[in-house]
């Protein structure tokens, strides 16, 4: 009876820690194309009071080679963020490679896009780019080897500090979807008020609308005489 309890807390022990990493995960990693005024957006969600950091680098397609060739210096990316209000939160250019940082003060979906200059480089005029984007968001963002040599952190304390960065996290992320439930249930609530009020005003119509036929009815046999 004791082995078998015991290999339960194991089992159950296994699923908590594999739930915390998997809400713990904020890494997103990808490659997309774009072409010479294109502009790609993505939309992340991000709770509040969370930095988020994307790491990305370009290629450019040689169509001679016909593959993917590093970027000259000279090409450009620009990148703008806005919050879930429509308010842009960063907008800046960059380099062919480079890396870009914010923090999110209100909840929700934030738009990032990238365009390239590309109208100014003869070179790529009709081109295409590939962009490699990397995003990290909340402790991932974080540069724990750099921490660890500014603050001269043990290994025991380092990790002690990465599980606390990890449980802030993920209180973030239970509150950002205590506030999408709360959304939801405003919009159901104020969804479902103006059915009803709706319904009301079709039976108000109908009930008017045979009213009149009624009388109209009435009117009309009076006016023949045949009532």
């Amino acid at each position: 009876m004791a082995g078998v309890r015991a290999g339960l807390l194991r089992a159950m022990g296994r699923q908590v820690l594999l739930l915390l990493a998997l809400c713990a995960t904020g890494a997103r990693g990808l490659y997309f194309h774009i072409g010479e005024t294109e502009k790609r957006c993505f939309i992340e969600e991000i709770p509040d009071e969370t930095m988020v950091i994307g790491n990305y680098r370009t290629q450019m397609w040689d169509k001679q080679k016909e593959v993917f060739l590093p970027s000259t210096p000279g090409l450009g990316m620009h990148v703008e963020v806005k919050d879930p209000d429509g308010k842009v939160v960063l907008s800046r250019q960059y380099g062919s490679e480079g890396r870009f940082t914010f923090t999110s003060h209100t909840p929700g979906d934030h738009q990032i896009c990238l365009h390239s200059n590309s109208t100014r480089m003869a070179l790529f005029a009709g081109g295409k780019l590939r962009v490699h984007l990397d995003i990290q968001v909340g402790e991932h963002a974080n540069n724990y080897p750099e921490i660890a040599a500014k603050d001269k952190l043990t290994e025991l304390q380092l990790r002690a500090r990465q599980l606390l960065d990890q449980v802030e996290q993920i209180q973030k992320e239970q509150d950002y979807q205590r506030y999408r439930e709360e959304r939801f249930r405003l919009t159901s609530e104020s969804t479902n008020q103006r059915v009803l009020w709706w319904s009301i005003a079709q039976t108000v119509i109908l009930i008017l609308t045979g009213i009149w036929q009624m009388r109209h009815l009435k009117s009309f046999f009076e006016a023949k005489k045949l009532v």
